[in-house]
């Protein structure tokens, strides 16, 4: 590899290290990656690092900053669970690597790539919401950018099988970090996330729903066309990512408790409705996991555009 690339690595070897491991060195111009960090010596993520020639360690973030290869490594990706994170951020924030988080953790700001992938280059350590964050939020802040969303609920559906133990640990987290992210990114005033573990056989591809409450002088045409130009925005490095019917606008009824949502001045509220799909890559598991897909896509995309930022302050 070119000693021009930027050396990571990767702490976590479930189903999302793993994928992303093997999305750097299948799909990154700019990452090299290092070594990846684990605490299970028999898991198939380390296993599948050896076997690609990427160096290991089953000590976790201890035993990475002991390898020599760590000397090397500008940026680590972390996709174990919020509280491991929080000591893993205490170990390698003060030997100055920047941190991409996986993790509903939250400890630094929050990124979305193409709502906000600029506006925490210098953050010693980013956060990569969630994986219902990463699908839903581009959405609400595609309607935010047309009309103000007072009230902006996502429900993501995911298939059980995709789920590993560290993505169960993390469902609280999950449910507080996205609802915050919907506010803070999205531009929703309130922010609401589900999660639903689908545990139908074969299992479904993930499947997202978006709701955002508007005031009545809304443009559906504008609408749905930020919607659609946002929705490409994402395809160009998730190209599994889908609107599954046409965006929906429904009237809110007099006597529908979702009137509170919306203040008194806005006129009679809108209800903008977006279906989504996220296909997979398969680059670990199959394409039914668009959940880790989406959410290692979009760690990658945010560290090359790191990197980039970086190397371009460097050389002024």
């Amino acid at each position: 590899m070119s000693s021009t690339r930027t050396k990571v690595a990767v702490i976590g070897s479930g189903n999302i290290g793993t994928d992303l491991m093997i999305k750097i060195l299948r799909l990154s111009e700019s990452l090299e990656i290092a070594a990846m960090a684990g605490i299970d010596p028999d898991s198939d993520g380390l296993a599948r690092a050896r076997r690609l020639k990427v160096a290991t360690t089953h000590e976790g973030v201890e035993g990475l900053v002991k390898m020599d290869e760590f000397a090397d490594v500008e940026y680590v990706f972390d996709a174990t669970s919020a509280g491991a994170h929080r000591h893993h951020d205490d170990v390698l924030r003060p030997l100055g690597r920047t941190l991409v988080d996986l993790t509903p953790a939250a400890l630094g700001p929050y990124v979305v790539p193409p709502v906000n992938g600029d506006a925490h280059l210098d953050a010693p350590n980013v956060n990569m919401v969630t994986c219902g964050g990463q699908a839903t939020i581009p959405m609400v802040a595609a309607v935010n950018a047309v009309t103000p969303v007072h009230y902006g609920e996502i429900v993501a559906s995911i298939a059980s099988r995709s789920a590993g133990p560290g993505t169960r640990a993390n469902i609280d987290e999950f449910t507080e970090t996205t609802s915050h992210a919907i506010e803070q990114v999205g531009g929703a005033v309130r922010g609401k996330a589900i999660i639903v573990l689908n545990p139908a056989e074969p299992p479904l591809i993930m499947r997202d729903t978006v709701h955002c409450l508007v005031g009545g002088a809304c443009d559906e045409a504008a609408v749905t066309a930020s919607i659609e130009e946002m929705v490409g925005r994402v395809q160009a490095y998730v190209p599994g990512y889908r609107l599954k019917q046409k965006v929906q606008f429904d009237r809110v009824a007099d006597d529908d408790p979702l009137r509170a949502l919306v203040p008194s001045g806005a006129g009679a509220p809108v209800k903008v409705s977006v279906y989504l799909e996220v296909e997979g890559a398969a680059h670990y598991l199959p394409a039914y996991a668009g959940n880790l897909d989406i959410m290692t896509s979009a760690a990658l995309r945010t560290a090359e555009r790191l990197a980039a930022h970086h190397a371009t302050e460097a050389a002024k």
